[in-house]
């Protein structure tokens, strides 16, 4: 099917309101559109080099959880959460009960990302791991009602108090089996000889159309781009995601969604999604080199000259570049340190600057590695 013919589906009558019905997906696509094709050449540059830098800079792993965890913060931050990523890398008992929640859904989605990576080692990307991935997700929280691993019995929508002024209805859930298994089977269709970005595109449109959980659609939605990327090998490691692009252009994200729906323009939607895939990659590459950088030059100017505690602080080192938030205890169990020695050796990174103190408090201090924290800031 040519992208210009493309009919994305049709309303259907329900109970006093009528639903969208979207057309089956599990065909191949093309177009005559040269700067869909322009854009392609231009993500495939950025993400070889970002695959460049996985593969052959040591320690990329140890970045991966930072990537994680601003991916957690920003999507659900389009759901109207307000936890920063200073705030989420701490322990639950260090926030504060009327920010609880949030965190929690923050870290919610961390667990659910890493979980979900972690399952695509033995699981394809299919209907178990989505609904085993959205039940981690609302396990607990403001969603933990919501049906969590489940596909909704009942009718859902979008904007609006009722089904009445809702802004998008989408299809009822009796038609989940059908749509969900031809989702499904295009994932995973071998003989569409199609780009795998332009396929990891429209699966997520579709995905988001079919809505087919009763809370966390647009959270789960967004995660499965990176779980596809990953599961298509056009990643080597989950270092890209695409939820700061679609923050940052949160009006043009859901209204190019909706002009999919509306005038059944998928092309224009496809090469929105691409443009977030050359930028995020470009700025995912610059982050990268701004981390080695940082890690160098901590080690060259401070770690060295320390002495007899180098390799304690290089192992100190290693683990905040894992998690920038740290507590003296953390130092004791990391490094089998005595409570003085592990306060010292704190206090030295304190001195160097490499370390703050964010609490104000004199007992249960927190420290922030806060130089870090600002890479993955926009």
């Amino acid at each position: 099917m040519n992208i210009q013919d493309f009919k994305a589906g049709a309303y259907k009558k329900g109970n006093r309101y009528s639903y969208f019905l979207p057309e089956k997906i599990n065909h191949s696509f093309s177009w005559n559109d040269g700067r869909i094709d322009e854009l392609l050449e231009q993500a495939a540059l950025k993400l070889g080099e970002l695959n460049a830098f996985s593969r052959f800079v040591p320690d990329t792993d140890m970045f991966i959880q930072m990537h994680v965890f601003k991916e957690a913060v920003v999507s659900s931050k389009i759901e109207g959460t307000r936890t920063d990523m200073g705030e989420a890398l701490q322990n639950e008992n260090e926030i504060k009960l009327e920010r609880r929640d949030d965190w929690q859904e923050v870290n919610n989605y961390a667990n659910a990302m890493n979980q979900a990576i972690a399952a695509l080692e033995t699981l394809p990307l299919s209907q178990r791991l989505i609904k085993n991935t959205h039940k981690t997700l609302l396990a607990s929280g403001r969603g933990k009602h919501k049906t969590p691993g489940e596909f909704r019995h009942s009718q859902n929508w979008i904007g609006g108090a009722s089904l009445q002024d809702a802004v998008f209805i989408p299809p009822a859930h009796g038609e989940l089996p059908e749509l969900l298994s031809d989702f499904e089977k295009f994932l995973h269709n071998t003989e569409i000889k199609i780009p795998k970005l332009i396929k990891i595109a429209i699966a997520h449109y579709q995905f988001e159309t079919i809505h087919p959980f009763l809370d966390g659609n647009g959270r789960v939605g967004r995660l499965l781009i990176t779980l596809d990327l990953v599961s298509n090998e056009v990643l080597s490691k989950p270092l890209l995601y695409l939820s700061s692009f679609f923050e940052k252009h949160k009006t043009a994200y859901y209204d190019n969604l909706t002009f999919v729906r509306t005038k059944n323009d998928l092309a224009q939607w496809i090469k929105f999604f691409l443009t977030g895939i050359v930028q995020t990659a470009d700025k995912s590459v610059a982050t990268l080199h701004k981390i080695i950088d940082l890690k160098a030059n901590i080690e060259n100017q401070h770690i060295i000259t320390m002495g007899k505690r180098s390799k304690n602080a290089m192992l100190v080192l290693r683990g905040l570049f894992e998690n920038p938030i740290i507590t003296a205890k953390d130092v004791q169990t990391r490094i089998g340190l005595s409570a003085k020695a592990a306060n010292a050796l704190i206090q030295i990174f304190v001195d160097k600057q490499i370390l703050q103190e964010i609490t104000g408090s004199r007992r249960n201090r927190i420290f922030m590695f806060k130089t870090y924290l600002q890479c993955f800031e926009e």
